[in-house]
């Protein structure tokens, strides 16, 4: 027994080396960091550029031996770029609140928890919060592929100048969380009215018969908030609001679904990204009146050998007439030769929203 007392001691020793060491290595890539952002701040350079990250993560992948698999790898330097960031100049994210969303949640996956965070009421506030310098960069929703696509954000794409920097697909997981020790001391449950739609089988399952009223709030985090201050109280929520009010999760990734994702968007003013190996590009379409305009242009892009990988219609809100226009996502980046060719061709009625490493 002494013996497997004094191994694990050394094993620990072991480890506390290798974080000593850990810490000296970060220290020293921080401090060209801010070699970097001295630099980049001189030129007005951007500090986000997904497609670099990609860029590490793939070199880091394919080179290293050892046991740490890619979705390891992407986390830890995820966050490491997120505190890279903050070295090289701290830029304020905009996102739509409240805080403990879930595009709260989508936002801290790829700028980290140590950014500073804007929570704003509605996707026209974060919007014009990047339009007006507010801040430097958006997250909003674009569409549940349970639910379809948010319009909102495709009209102010439509009706602002912006740019897409990235996509963020995050898997909607939701979390029981509650001060309550089991689920017979539960009364009541909040949560958004589609939390209790996601959720319905963990419900029925844990709740059969039970005395338990189903409250709907207009929002998760209000709901892991009441969960913290109300006594028989719990919440369906996201991971995110359950941390930040500080409520204990009883039963993680409760929904019925395990195929649920919403794409989200970060958007910029004037940030254009380098070409990848693996680029999405996002247009907005608006043809003529003329019978088959639509369909020249999509066969444009398939003669071109240009995949189409969304095509969404949305009605045009001017004029009298019904007219509408077209959110188009492509495979490729605006400086492909392919892409540049039928964007060129199709100017007038085409509108280029962003390219940026494909993520789903």
């Amino acid at each position: 027994m002494e013996k497997q007392v004094k191994t694990l001691e050394e094993l620990r020793n072991r480890i506390d080396a290798i974080d000593n060491k850990l810490i000296e290595v970060l220290n020293e890539r921080m401090a060209v960091v801010k070699e970097v952002g001295a630099l980049k701040k001189n030129s007005n350079t951007a500090i986000y550029r997904p497609e670099r990250e990609k860029s590490i993560i793939d070199r880091l992948h394919k080179n290293h031996k050892g046991h740490l698999t890619r979705a390891a790898i992407e986390a830890i330097f995820l966050e490491i770029f997120a505190l890279s960031r903050n070295f090289e100049l701290p830029e304020l994210v905009a996102y739509l609140g409240p805080e403990g969303s879930f595009t709260h949640q989508a936002a801290e996956s790829r700028f980290g928890a140590m950014s500073k965070y804007l929570a704003l009421g509605s996707i026209q506030s974060v919007f014009e919060a990047i339009d007006t310098g507010r801040a430097r960069f958006g997250v909003v929703p674009l569409e549940n592929n349970q639910a379809g696509v948010v319009s909102e954000t495709i009209d102010f794409l439509d009706s602002m100048d912006l740019r897409i920097t990235a996509e963020v697909p995050l898997p909607i997981h939701f979390a029981f969380a509650t001060k309550c020790e089991s689920l017979d001391q539960v009364k009541r449950v909040y949560s958004k009215d589609i939390g209790f739609r996601q959720c319905k089988k963990f419900l029925n399952e844990s709740f059969n018969g039970a005395k338990v009223e189903f409250i709907p709030v207009n929002s998760t985090s209000k709901a892991a908030k009441i969960a913290l201050e109300e006594k028989g109280s719990a919440a369906l929520c996201s991971h995110i609001a359950a941390r930040t009010h500080k409520v204990p999760i009883l039963f993680d990734n409760v929904e019925d679904s395990t195929n649920n994702f919403t794409r989200f968007l970060i958007i910029s003013k004037d940030i254009e990204n380098q070409q990848s190996d693996n680029d999405k590009t996002s247009l907005l379409a608006k043809t003529t009146d003329e019978p088959g305009s639509l369909m020249m242009l999509l066969q444009d892009f398939y003669s071109a050998g240009i995949n189409l990988t969304k095509l969404e219609s949305r009605p045009a809100k001017k004029g009298k007439t019904f007219k509408y226009y077209f959110y188009i996502d492509i495979d490729g980046h605006v400086k492909d030769a392919s892409v540049a060719k039928v964007i060129q061709k199709h100017k007038k009625v085409i509108k280029w929203l962003g390219s940026y490493v494909k993520m789903c």
